[in-house]
């Protein structure tokens, strides 16, 4: 369970203070067995489609790409393809998230990881004034405004959702 003291400043935030950007941290309790973006959304007291979950993936011609998409919504490897300029997108092995990111399973930011990889975020989260996306850390999550995550991730929204029948 998490502590209800503040939050400890992850390197996705100590990266939006350098750039001066805002946002608000914020911590939820941690179930180990459920990690999903669903339950943090439920936590937060924040609706599913503004809670963000990063998703690691790896292109044929770009290599290793992150999507943000929201906690309820299935990513379309097609979308992801094309938007990132790709012909094929798969997701990258879980073993594989951490070494490449320096990011675990359910903690997973689209900001300050190991490397600068190509960002793509739903095109759905310029509808919101605030979306969710992780700190970096399980159970700690950035509260910022869409256009604060594209300008700090150097990210490019583009609708990556497979559409629900």
């Amino acid at each position: 369970m998490s502590k209800t003291s503040r939050p400890v400043k992850t390197n996705a935030a100590r990266l939006l203070d350098r750039l001066g950007l805002p946002y608000e941290l914020l911590t939820v309790p941690v179930d180990e067995s459920d990690l999903s973006a669903v339950t943090v959304a439920g936590r937060l007291g924040a609706d599913p489609a503004c809670v963000f979950k990063t998703l690691v993936a790896r292109g044929d011609r770009t290599g290793i790409l992150m999507a943000c998409i929201p906690a309820a919504a299935e990513l379309d490897l097609k979308a992801l393809a094309a938007a990132s300029g790709n012909k094929h997108v798969e997701m990258v092995h879980l073993k594989e998230v951490f070494p490449l990111t320096g990011y675990i399973r359910g903690g997973c930011s689209p900001l300050a990881a190991k490397k600068a990889y190509p960002v793509f975020v739903d095109g759905s989260a310029a509808q919101h004034e605030h979306i969710y996306v992780s700190a970096g850390q399980r159970g700690v999550q950035l509260r910022l405004a869409p256009a604060v995550l594209q300008q700090a991730a150097h990210a490019e929204l583009a609708p990556l959702c497979r559409t629900q029948a």
